[in-house]
């Protein structure tokens, strides 16, 4: 039975809470231009509550985290009953007794799926061998053992150097020192290009090697997206969701140019589009998280929205006759019907996200997925959320973070390590080194300011300046972590220049340019008395407790490539 009752989660005479909704499912129905919209009432929120206590007596449900949903439905009768989905698989499955099924269409691809995911095993299984080559680690070792005996070579030949400089001057007029000295300079050089040969005859053979299996890596990666991206392709033609006309169209219409992986398999459509394919009339919906959120950063038994990137594009379509039912003219084959919003209602499944209503911005952070913006042999930069730290702390409750969620799904992500830190409440670019080496050499930038960092920032009052730079000692009080302040007597010197770049309001945009890297820098220099005096909207750590998140996000940096030399510029958009 895919139906139940509202008691089987609640209980016989459950007083029903009277308090507004939570939440709202929201969306532009396409073909009147109305918007729709689907609470989240307590009613629903206490089914919802009466599911987890279900999931709470089996342990295995808390081991992998994910989404599961309830909608509540009135039947053709009046009854009302309680649909369950959960998002994906549940148990490796994705056919359950007494959870709606999934959307249809996966069936006519489970071939392709399956000889995919075995292709794409296989790829993942060579791309780790390749990354873990023998040759690497000999590589590796050789050349550190060469650059020591060059070091120490260099040394000695110095040393002979300056001898032989000391002789020249005392004896400036006899030929047959001055002979040696110049024969002795010459053997010296010869020694120096016979080690340097006998390194290139012994890492010259590795370097190919190596060189070979990187190239076959990329074609491998090459192979990956590709494969992936025809199975997505191929799934989401093949799925097809139903809305309250009685209405069907493949998820591939709604974003032509590609969706997200995932899509389709969420709850919300899955509730939606089987309510919608019999005839049953939602009256409210709740999703929430459930088990462990280590990748995700969800919290469990926490209740959250549609996903910004996956469900809220179709959710005006899968609202759309929600009041009306099912029309006449809707009955029959409307398989792929394509439609167009009206131009006079904001469709917001399209907006920049610095124009989402509130509640859609707070879902997408709630997501905090990582965005990759340039991965190479060497390296990663990524995008990271507000909210997330960019390494782990000490903690049980510190070890989410940028760095362990990239070590837990990366083949080779044990060796994923930071080059820098943005604090937690900071979003933006963050720089991360794939070997010791790589991290070696970008850290050398960041210590010798080498390293171009551009900072956005919001503040929370009117700037008079347009320009300047602040410079002031910060120290970190033992008894007060993390809060740093101003210190000329134990303070390291730290030094931010500054640009205005608009005023809004009550508030001031502005850009900082950081010179030096200290812990909260931007953050005090902006806050105390005798930097700015005006501290960055949502910082409550520093003046700014107003319940928003801080606006402050790195938004471009420049460093030389390690590898090429290369100058990398890279930039994202700041998110409010």
């Amino acid at each position: 039975m895919v139906l139940h009752r509202v008691t089987d989660f609640v209980g016989e005479g459950f007083a029903v809470p009277d308090l507004l909704p939570g939440y709202y499912y929201e969306g532009v129905c396409p073909q009147t231009g109305v918007l729709l919209r689907l609470p989240r009432t307590a009613l629903v929120e206490s089914v919802a509550r009466g599911l987890m206590a279900d999931l709470a007596v089996d342990e295995g449900y808390a081991q992998k985290g994910k989404m599961f949903g309830v909608l509540l439905v009135e039947l053709p009768s009046g009854e009302q009953r309680v649909l369950k989905a959960f998002s994906g698989l549940l148990n490796g499955c994705n056919l359950v007794e007494g959870w709606v099924p999934p959307i249809p269409g996966r069936e006519s691809v489970v071939v392709d799926e399956t000889e995919t995911l075995v292709m794409l095993d296989a790829i993942k299984q060579e791309l780790i061998r390749l990354r873990e080559l023998p040759e690497r680690l000999e590589y590796e070792n050789l050349a550190r053992e060469w650059e020591v005996t060059l070091q120490q070579m260099s040394v000695v030949h110095s040393d002979r150097k300056s001898q032989r400089s000391q002789e020249r001057q005392a004896f400036a007029e006899d030929i047959t020192v001055l002979t040696r000295l110049d024969y002795e300079s010459r053997k010296d050089g010869t020694e120096r290009r016979l080690l340097k040969r006998k390194i290139r005859g012994v890492l010259e053979p590795l370097e190919l090697v190596i060189k070979a299996a990187d190239a076959r890596i990329q074609e491998l990666k090459s192979q990956r997206r590709q494969l992936s991206r025809q199975l997505q392709v191929k799934m989401h033609a093949a799925y097809s969701v139903m809305n309250f006309y009685g209405m069907s169209q493949s998820l591939q219409k709604f974003m032509p140019h590609g969706l997200p992986t995932g899509t389709g398999d969420c709850c919300a459509p899955k509730l939606l589009n089987y309510a919608a394919s019999n005839g049953f009339k939602p009256l409210a919906m709740a999703e929430f998280w459930w088990g462990a959120g280590t990748f995700t950063g969800k919290v469990s038994g926490e209740f959250y929205g549609a996903c910004v990137e996956r469900c809220q594009p179709m959710m005006g379509f899968l609202l759309s006759g929600l009041n009306e039912g099912r029309s006449q003219e809707a009955e029959g084959s409307h398989d792929e019907q394509i439609f167009s919003p009206v131009k006079n209602v904001r469709d917001f499944s399209t907006t920049p996200y610095s124009l989402l209503p509130t509640h859609l911005q707070v879902r997408k952070l709630e997501i905090a997925e990582i965005s990759v913006i340039y991965e190479d042999e060497w390296l990663m930069v990524v995008n990271k959320p507000a909210g997330l730290l960019s390494v782990p702390g000490r903690y049980y409750d510190t070890q989410d973070s940028v760095v362990s969620r990239l070590q837990n799904v990366l083949p080779d992500g044990n060796k994923i390590a930071s080059v820098h830190r943005l604090d937690g409440e900071t979003s933006g670019i963050l720089l991360l080194a794939k070997d010791t080496q790589t991290h070696r050499q970008l850290s050398g930038q960041f210590q010798g300011r080498k390293v171009k960092k551009v900072y956005e920032a919001l503040l929370s009052g009117l700037l008079s300046s347009d320009r300047g730079t602040v410079e002031l000692p910060l120290w970190g009080n033992p008894e007060n972590r993390p809060y740093q302040q101003v210190n000329w007597e134990y303070g390291k010197p730290s030094v931010t220049n500054f640009e205005v770049i608009k005023r809004e309001g009550n508030y001031t945009r502005i850009n900082f340019y950081p010179l030096t890297g200290r812990t909260h820098q931007l953050r005090v220099h902006a806050a105390d008395k005798a930097g700015l005096n005006i501290p960055i909207l949502g910082d409550s750590l520093y003046g700014c407790d107003d319940g928003r998140r801080l606006h402050l996000h790195a938004k471009e940096l420049c460093f030389g490539h390690p590898q090429s030399g290369e100058n990398l510029c890279l930039q994202v958009e700041t998110p409010f």
